[in-house]
């Protein structure tokens, strides 16, 4: 594929990046964000790159021990066959295609493919159900669906006018085949120009608060702006890359394609049924992984078992999804003699504030603005940007391409995220006098007790120094005296069981390290609600609280 100024202009973008990787200073100052009208990443970036090359792309190793490796060049040819398959089954231009794959060869070939054909992808995780495959279709307008031939019968409850296309079928039941593709030609010819601005995926939010939100990222909103995200990583070419996600969700798109490949770095990934930590470093060491990231949920979990047995740990280390507690961050460091970096963004970004390398971390700080963004404080009462405390808002006089072009069909919730010449993303954060940002929490999970205001992350961050707690949420109970009062739901680590006496040694844990207006007044020992993909559902533990029922120790009936 012939590179183009798009093809140039985005490289030297990456390679300032990648030659400032340890110069938090000179990125952020000298960084200028590729603005091209018309550009394709699939073909005028990674056809580009993979055009006699080699190197691993693509290196999926099963539960079995089996493995595939795809290289870029084969990447490319098989994208292109995927793209004349699909093209010869209907999918034209600004078709909407719902795909629903796990971590399998063909989702890969399948994003470069619609890219290609300048389709529309609607990711979908494979956990889904039919209810979330019926918003999907529906609010989505999807003219296609391409899921694996065992999920077929999902959608026998998802009723419309769309193409059916099953991966690994056999054609039965009125699905179409997906493959073998190999029967299609190689050589791709785009049927058009890829304006910059046109829309190449549309995500469902996962819905933690309210009915998931419908997030449109365009041709460079995504492929251009994880140039950011690949600098958070610290990624380089030659890179061995593993990020444990989801597919279906922004963080794998994030972290499994944009990213890696923007720096020319190998996807790794280990497919499993049910998450082994000791089975995860083994494959880790077998197959070089020299960065790695995974959400807070992993990393409570890697840390209960013996991290030791990683005798090469990757070389960055980082976090995001949620908040990385302290503790967790420092048994890492502990063990492989690496910090765990955290980074902030959403569905609809990149990574907008981050620890990147080289840059002097602060503890319990998530970093400062990424290159790209100009990120500041709204105070909540005032509206005033440049606050130390409030939301956390980009400067849209300084838009960076990272960002969504809105939510689709929803013009009032865009214009409110929008308002004041701001993007709002309804986060609370505190900036210091180095312009270090702490995250506090959703502005809907901040809450006042005796008028003072609690941030359950702080909380909860207390909680999981104990090494009885694997993972802990806290929220408001209702108080006759106080209004609120910090209540503790709890999932408890191995060998620890519920009951009075751990919730003694909890209360007691907690009047040791928090100030006596943030103490846990209530615990319950309970699973957390969480949405498909591992976020924790606070909104709702605060109905069951107001609701009661559970088995509730309180700290003076124990004191």
């Amino acid at each position: 594929m012939t590179a183009t100024s798009a093809t140039e202009e985005f490289r030297a973008a990456r390679d300032f990046l990648l030659e400032h990787r340890e110069d938090y200073a000179a990125a952020y100052e000298g960084f200028v964000w590729p603005r091209p009208e018309r550009f394709n990443w699939a073909l005028e970036w990674f056809d580009v790159v993979a055009e006699g090359n080699d190197r691993t792309a693509l290196h999926i190793v099963e539960e079995d021990g089996s493995g595939t490796k795809v290289s870029f060049a084969e990447m490319s040819a098989r994208s292109n066959r995927v793209a004349n398959r699909l093209r010869s089954l209907g999918v034209r231009a600004g078709d909407r295609i719902v795909v629903m794959l796990g971590n399998q060869v063909e989702l890969w070939e399948t994003v470069l493919a619609a890219m290609k054909l300048r389709a529309v992808v609607i990711p979908a995780t494979p956990l889904l159900g039919p209810a979330d495959l019926r918003d999907r279709v529906d609010r989505g307008r999807a003219r296609h669906v391409l899921v694996r031939a065992g999920d077929t019968a999902k959608f026998d409850e998802v009723p419309g006018d769309y193409t059916r296309i099953a991966v690994g079928g056999d054609g039965t039941r009125g699905w179409l085949e997906y493959g073998p593709a190999d029967r299609d030609s190689d050589s791709f010819e785009p049927d058009g120009d890829t304006r910059a601005d046109d829309t190449l995926m549309l995500y469902f939010t996962s819905g933690t608060t309210a009915r998931p939100k419908l997030v449109e990222h365009t041709h460079t909103s995504y492929p251009v702006g994880h140039l950011a995200t690949m600098y958070w990583i610290g990624l380089r070419p030659g890179d061995v890359h593993l990020n444990i996600s989801s597919p279906g969700w922004a963080k794998h798109a994030w972290s499994n394609l944009f990213a890696p490949w923007n720096a020319e770095a190998t996807v790794f990934v280990h497919n499993y049924t049910r998450f082994d930590p000791a089975r995860l470093m083994d494959e880790m060491e077998r197959n070089g992984v020299t960065s790695f990231c995974a959400p807070p949920t992993v990393w409570r979990m890697l840390i209960q078992a013996d991290l030791g047995q990683l005798k090469t740990p990757p070389r960055e280390v980082v976090a995001a999804g949620e908040p990385l507690n302290p503790e967790v961050i420092e048994a890492v460091r502990r063990a492989w003699g690496v910090t765990v970096r955290d980074g902030f963004g959403q569905t609809e970004t990149a990574v907008q504030v981050s620890n990147s390398p080289g840059q002097r971390l602060k503890e319990g700080s998530m970093g400062r603005p990424s290159p790209g963004y100009r990120v500041t404080l709204v105070d909540p009462v005032s509206g005033r940007p440049g606050a130390d405390e409030g939301e956390i808002c980009l400067d849209l006089s300084a838009r960076p391409v990272g960002l969504m072009a809105g939510y689709h069909g929803d013009p009032e919730r865009t214009a409110e995220a929008m308002a004041g010449g701001h993007y709002r993303t309804g986060d609370i954060g505190a900036r210091d006098a180095d312009g270090y940002i702490t995250y506090i929490g959703r502005s809907d999970d901040v809450f006042k007790a005796s008028d003072y205001k609690i941030s359950p992350f702080e909380l909860e961050s207390a909680l999981l120094e104990h090494e009885a707690v694997a993972e802990a949420a806290v929220v408001p109970a209702p108080d006759p005296l106080r209004l609120a009062v910090p209540k503790a739901y709890v999932v408890l680590a191995a060998g620890w069981e519920p009951g009075p006496e751990t919730a003694k040694v909890l209360f007691a844990h907690a009047r040791a390290v928090l100030a006596p207006y943030k103490r846990i007044r209530r615990i319950e020992f309970a699973d957390l609600p969480k949405t498909v993909s591992g976020k924790i559902r606070r909104v709702e533990l605060r109905r069951l609280t107001a609701e009661g029922g559970g088995t509730e120790y309180t700290e003076g009936d124990l004191a």
